[in-house]
């Protein structure tokens, strides 16, 4: 069975981006995904790419207006993947603009991209919104101050929409993985136990369930997706 609907997914062109494109794509639907220029054909086949600057709010726009232009398919579910990690010592010894530059990297896009969808799933008469926080936000590490209090953002961003769209019949609800089983995380870790990490096709079907009907009683949760980690 297909669905007639559309998503729009951020981050499409990573690891974890390809799989849950691919996910949405085998499940029926149309997906929209925003990328910058000349990165467009990194995206699964079958995806709609759109050039857009993530962190450029009209862009933005822009781009959940081509998610939601097909009436056929109404525009259902936005999938923030959209992100950056960097080490940047301890607390003291990290500069403002490193701390900062990781809002910029993983609030910033959610933010724009969730508040330029809204009124098109209200529109659409309800949809769903999926989040990629980090379990770093709820068991934090030692290194990484940016990286780990801009997830915590994300996650109290998400929480907040499902409070302020549930009469809209908008849910929210996000996934907080451990470390995703990615050519780039294998790089940068070449003697860790792989066997312990979740691969972004596991996600993938997780993010997939939150948006589909399946998942319509649940909204505000935190839904960790560890693996063996």
């Amino acid at each position: 069975m297909t669905d007639t609907r559309t998503a729009l997914v951020t981050g499409g062109t990573g690891g974890l981006g390809t799989a849950t494109i691919s996910a949405f794509l085998a499940a029926g639907w149309r997906v929209v995904a925003p990328a910058r220029p000349g990165t467009a054909d990194r995206l699964p086949a079958g995806a709609i790419a759109v050039d857009a600057d993530l962190t450029d709010a009209a862009q933005v726009r822009a781009a959940a207006e081509s998610a939601a232009g097909d009436q056929r398919a109404p525009l259902k579910a936005v999938v923030n993947l959209a992100g950056g990690y960097a080490g940047s010592g301890l607390i003291a010894d990290t500069p403002v603009e490193e701390f900062e530059a990781m809002f910029t990297a993983n609030l910033r896009p959610t933010y724009l991209t969730t508040a330029a969808a809204l009124p098109h799933l209200v529109a659409a008469g309800g949809g769903s919104v999926i989040c990629v926080s980090s379990r770093a936000a709820v068991s934090p590490f030692p290194g990484a101050a940016g990286y780990v209090t801009s997830k915590a953002a994300v996650l109290a961003f998400a929480e907040t929409v499902a409070v302020e769209y549930k009469k809209q019949h908008v849910r929210c609800n996000t996934v907080l993985p451990s470390i995703i089983d990615t050519p780039a995380n294998r790089a940068a870790q070449p003697d860790a136990d792989v066997s312990r990490w979740v691969s972004p096709e596991e996600i993938a079907a997780v993010i997939l369930f939150l948006a589909s009907d399946a998942s319509a009683p649940t909204s505000g949760a935190r839904v960790p997706v560890y693996g063996a980690a």
